[in-house]
């Protein structure tokens, strides 16, 4: 199987063109390639699936095989492989199963693309977690739904990790979300400022960055007036992504995530326990 190893501000993931050949167990597949031992090491998988209505599809599969409704830094990813691949234009159309995003060329390495929209917003949201109730906002992108919970924590960067994992875990598995949720923990740094660290399911750990999380807090900190929407910037474990909301009369009308991408190294996986 070859395949192509990429990240976004460190959210990385093995991707495999499915343009020509559709692959067999993709869950199992994931869960192999995704192990930093005993595989390439990721995040997830990606696949690059044919699309009746768009340049192509991407189907995306969490580090425990789990089955994915999007990535925003996965989708940036992905549309520079398509550019650089031949695959579709500078302006590129992907198909999610959350729904249909748009991408751009930027550079050579920045891309921009426009995550699903809204489905769900609910900015006063308090959970219970470590006994206590927790504020936060709780965003669904798109349909399905990719639920996000924005947690304001003090302090940030200076937070016990253990501490900070044990609570994402907490809220992550939370009842408030039957879907489980991705948890965002955030700090206002500055005038659109914002720092982030995301606890994401299906990977069940922290990861350096992730788009979709970044995009739902800056919305809801945008609409709760604490930045302007406007190329707001937000410092994640991995590096730096923007964020810019469009707005009319009140209304959200796009969330734009531009960020880095890295094409970290192609081969082909030979495991002998994967029957290819």
């Amino acid at each position: 199987m070859r395949f192509t190893k990429m990240h976004g501000a460190g959210n990385d993931y093995v991707y495999v063109d499915c343009t020509r050949r559709a692959l067999k167990d993709p869950e199992g597949i994931a869960r192999l390639v995704s192990d930093r031992h005993f595989g390439v090491g990721s995040d997830g998988l990606i696949l690059i699936c044919p699309s009746e209505q768009a340049d192509f599809c991407m189907e995306m599969y969490n580090a425990d095989g789990s089955r994915g409704e999007m990535c925003g830094n996965g989708a940036r990813c992905i549309c520079r492989y398509g550019y650089e691949k031949g695959l579709a234009g500078p302006v590129q159309r992907v198909e999610t199963p959350s729904g249909l995003v748009t991408g751009q060329r930027i550079d050579q390495r920045s891309y921009r693309i426009r995550l699903t929209d809204p489905t769900v917003i609910r900015l006063d949201y308090p959970v219970e977690a470590s006994h206590r109730f927790l504020s936060c906002s709780y965003i669904e992108l798109g349909n399905p739904g990719l639920p996000h919970a924005s947690v304001p924590i003090q302090g940030l960067s200076g937070m016990d990790q253990d501490q900070l994992r044990d609570l994402g875990r907490q809220l992550r598995w939370s009842p408030a979300f039957p879907k489980g949720a991705n948890i965002n923990f955030y700090e206002v740094t500055g005038p659109d400022q914002v720092t982030e660290l995301t606890y994401e399911r299906g990977v069940e750990d922290f990861t350096y960055a992730c788009g979709t999380g970044t995009g739902a807090t800056v919305l809801a900190l945008t609409l709760k007036g604490l930045v302007s929407g406007e190329d707001v910037h937000v410092t994640v474990p991995g590096g730096l992504l923007r964020v810019t909301i469009d707005r009319d009369c009140g209304q959200v009308k796009a969330i734009w995530l531009t960020g880095p991408t890295n094409f970290v190294c192609e081969g082909e996986v030979m495991d002998e326990e994967l029957q290819l």
